[in-house]
């Protein structure tokens, strides 16, 4: 049988089905999974706005939908070089599988020769970081309802095994409106059926005690827990404009161990003796007998009047709106990346061409060793697609309709008795 005549057999058998069906036929047939992977070729690139050791993040247009996003473009040698792979893929790895209001939720993960691309939700209001720096006041009420997020985006965080272990102002970032979103998930740790992390990781000054306990023996590691005494250290320095245990990044394990046991927060008498007991019981020492739940924060007298449900779906307005005229990020990381950068992404069409052109004639300029790790990263990375998968699960539920009603359709003949059978049956 030709395509051409199986073709005609199913526009017959579609039109024995209901409209529904043919409807849902076509979209199938039209959407996004029959078309190309997204990639770099896709996006506008419109300015930059951040960077780290090995990765820089710009802000993005998507050319089709003219959607405005964050683009975190990471270098595979810089990777490689430094053991970081497995934590990217990692990252990829959670983000595919989270969604959720205050988070900083994933859209597309593609590679080209150079780079490892991740977009991700465009938030304008910068990081909490950031306002620390313009010396930004933070009242008791807006940390109380960036207490109140965080804790249902740990929650949300919890309920998929997760630990993010890096929760700091710098990993916190604002919408327009000033609603909080976590992001970054570099160092997260899945934990399942109970069962405990060890390996040491987070940032210093935001980890909890029981991370810096030796993982000697039969010591138990820590869990969820370390997520909510980062949570009480970075409300206090929202409220303070300082951390309540004074360390460095070069403090050692026992040092900061003692200073937790010699020294205690200073809540200042202008706090209200509720807020001071929430930050007590968020830093507690004890993991155990530490607040660490969505279920005991409610409990609390202090936000019995909150109205979880309104939170959840934003309506609740912040205390602090960052200021919509100007981009909230430092504007060096600009002046970096188009003057000072020497492989700027917005001359990367041109720079790939010739290196191209290069290796055709020269070979490849890697030694063999770092080559094979690079061939590893290109052959295992993770590509993903959110709003491809938005599309295509509807249809494909549809489309087992289809597919039942199309093959009894031409079993039956086309009998119109069927359609009408099935019409008074439904």
């Amino acid at each position: 049988m030709t395509g051409s005549s199986l073709d005609a057999i199913l526009q017959d058998s579609l039109g024995s089905c209901s409209w529904r069906t043919q409807e849902a036929y076509w979209r199938v047939m039209n959407n996004a999974e029959f078309s190309p992977t997204v990639t770099f070729d896709h996006f506008q690139i419109l300015r930059a706005i951040g960077k780290g050791s090995f990765g820089k993040v710009c802000i993005v247009q998507k050319k089709d939908t003219k959607k405005m996003y964050a683009m975190k473009y990471m270098n595979k040698l810089k990777c490689v070089q430094r053991n970081e792979v497995r934590n990217v893929f990692k990252e990829l790895q959670i983000l595919q599988t989270l969604e959720h209001p205050f988070l900083v939720n994933f859209w597309y993960s593609f590679q080209d020769e150079e780079d490892m691309f991740m977009v991700v939700d465009l938030l304008l209001g910068g990081d909490l970081r950031y306002h620390l720096q313009q010396n930004v006041h933070f009242s008791e009420s807006t940390v109380k309802l960036y207490i109140c997020e965080l804790a249902l985006a740990l929650h949300y965080l919890r309920s998929k095994h997760i630990i993010h272990r890096d929760i700091k102002p710098d990993n916190i970032l604002l919408d327009e409106h000033g609603h909080a979103h976590l992001t970054d998930f570099n160092i997260a740790a899945i934990v399942k059926d109970d069962l405990k992390a060890t390996s040491m990781a987070g940032t210093k000054p935001y980890m909890a005690p029981e991370l810096f306990q030796p993982f000697e023996g039969s010591h138990p590691g820590y869990s969820f827990a370390v997520d909510w005494w980062s949570l009480g250290i970075t409300s206090y320095e929202l409220l303070r404009g300082q951390r309540p245990y004074v360390m460095g990044c070069s403090s050692s394990s026992s040092e900061i161990l003692q200073s937790f046991h010699r020294v205690l927060p200073c809540y200042p008498a202008t706090w209200s003796a509720e807020l001071k007991s929430l930050l007590g019981k968020l830093l507690c020492i004890d993991a155990q007998k530490r607040l660490s739940s969505l279920t005991e924060l409610q409990k609390l007298n202090y936000l019995s009047g909150v109205s979880w449900d309104a939170i959840l779906s934003k309506q609740v307005p912040p205390g602090f709106t960052p200021n919509r005229r100007r981009l909230n990020c430092d504007p060096t990381f600009e002046l970096e990346e188009m003057i000072l950068e020497a492989k700027p992404l917005h001359k990367k069409k041109k720079r790939l061409a010739r290196k191209s052109r290069e290796n055709g004639s020269e070979g490849s300029p890697q030694n063999d060793r770092l080559q094979q790790r690079l061939d590893v990263v290109q052959r295992d990375f993770i590509v993903f697609n959110r709003e491809k998968l938005r599309k295509t699960k509807p249809d494909a539920e549809a489309n087992d309709v289809l597919r039942k009603e199309t093959s009894q359709a031409i079993e039956d003949g086309q009998n119109n008795n069927l359609t009408e059978a099935r019409s008074s049956s439904a």
